[in-house]
């Protein structure tokens, strides 16, 4: 199996910046694609940003040109650079992991149990 953990949540002003990481452990054989989702209180899990191994990205509308995704393949490491922070940011943060695992055949998700990012004056 694949372990995901989050780090970097907490409380920030409107217009700060909070930087997320997702450590995977595990029986790692190769991790594609890595994400960042959210979910805030009574909506659905939204995609934020994934990137491919090659590095390729992609970004949702909402945090284009604020938000930043890298990963570290050797470290199996994904951050989540996060700049002028809205209040409508405020959620949990969710890693994803698109990985083959030690003894299972084929790509499979794994989840992390996400994060708190609260964005409040």
């Amino acid at each position: 199996q694949v372990q995901l953990v989050e780090s970097g949540g907490g409380l920030v002003q409107p217009g700060g910046s909070l930087r997320l990481a997702c450590a995977a452990s595990g029986r790692i054989v190769s991790i594609h694609t890595m994400a960042w989702y959210r979910q805030a209180p009574g909506k659905g899990r939204e995609l934020v940003a994934d990137i491919a191994s090659g590095g390729s990205t992609y970004y949702a509308d909402s945090v284009r040109g604020r938000f930043t995704i890298s990963r570290d393949n050797a470290k199996n490491v994904m951050y989540l650079q996060m700049n002028g922070l809205k209040p409508e940011d405020a959620a949990v943060y969710y890693c994803k992991a698109v990985a083959v695992a030690g003894g299972v055949v084929g790509y499979r998700d794994f989840w992390g149990e996400g994060t708190l990012v609260t964005v409040s004056s």
